[in-house]
């Protein structure tokens, strides 16, 4: 069995299983697309010729592959008028396989194949920030801990952090030695940031000192 379909401006012979090439058709690999403008039909002895199209029919196909032809160079000259244009032109087309040639307005029982969801990635849990699982680089003070959050740059977060290090009051941070900002820089990867902030002369005037 054979049909004759127009598509695109042009028309082509088809049958089951065979695999052409037509002007681009918006749909993605693996779909089905149903070219309604069938001109013939042909079994065996028998040839439907549509006027102009034949009553009922269609051709069921599924898109293998989007793609562009070879590139076409387009070269223009005006004579004596020192005019040249070069251009080159990469036709798209749609690759399908045409699996039902149906008459009579019957539907095509076959379905493309489902698309295959893309596998699952697993989400990994980034490593926590250096800090959060340390051993204590000071020693908490017996006094009341002080809101460090009031430290410009200090969120709850980096409170924690200075927190399980043992520095818990501003008047820690006051003291702080050149090895003190030191050891805090190298767990935290601060570079720096203590001093760059001045914590020590925020603290100060958070202590009331």
């Amino acid at each position: 069995m054979f049909a004759v379909i127009k598509t695109g401006g042009k028309q082509y012979k088809v049958a089951a299983e065979d695999v052409l090439r037509v002007e681009k058709l918006e749909a993605d690999a693996g779909s089905t697309v149903t070219f309604d403008e069938v001109l013939m039909v042909g079994n065996g002895s028998e040839t439907t010729i549509g006027a102009p199209t034949v009553e009922g029919a269609s051709v069921v196909a599924e898109v293998v592959d989007q793609g562009r032809g070879r590139k076409v160079i387009v070269f223009k000259k005006r004579r004596r008028q020192n005019s040249r244009r070069r251009n080159g032109h990469r036709q798209s087309f749609t690759m399908v396989k045409v699996t039902d040639i149906l008459t009579g307005g019957a539907k095509s029982a076959k379905k493309a194949a489902p698309k295959k969801a893309a596998p699952k990635v697993e989400k990994t849990e980034e490593p926590a920030p250096a800090g959060d699982d340390v051993a204590p680089l000071f020693t908490a003070p017996d006094a009341p801990a002080d809101d460090l959050k009031k430290i410009s740059g200090v969120g709850p977060v980096l409170e924690g952090k200075l927190n399980a290090l043992g520095i818990m009051t501003y008047a820690q941070i006051v003291n702080f030695t050149a090895e003190d900002i030191a050891r805090v820089d190298e767990v935290l990867n601060f570079k720096g940031r203590i001093e760059r902030d001045n914590w020590i002369e925020q603290a100060k005037e958070l202590a009331g000192e």
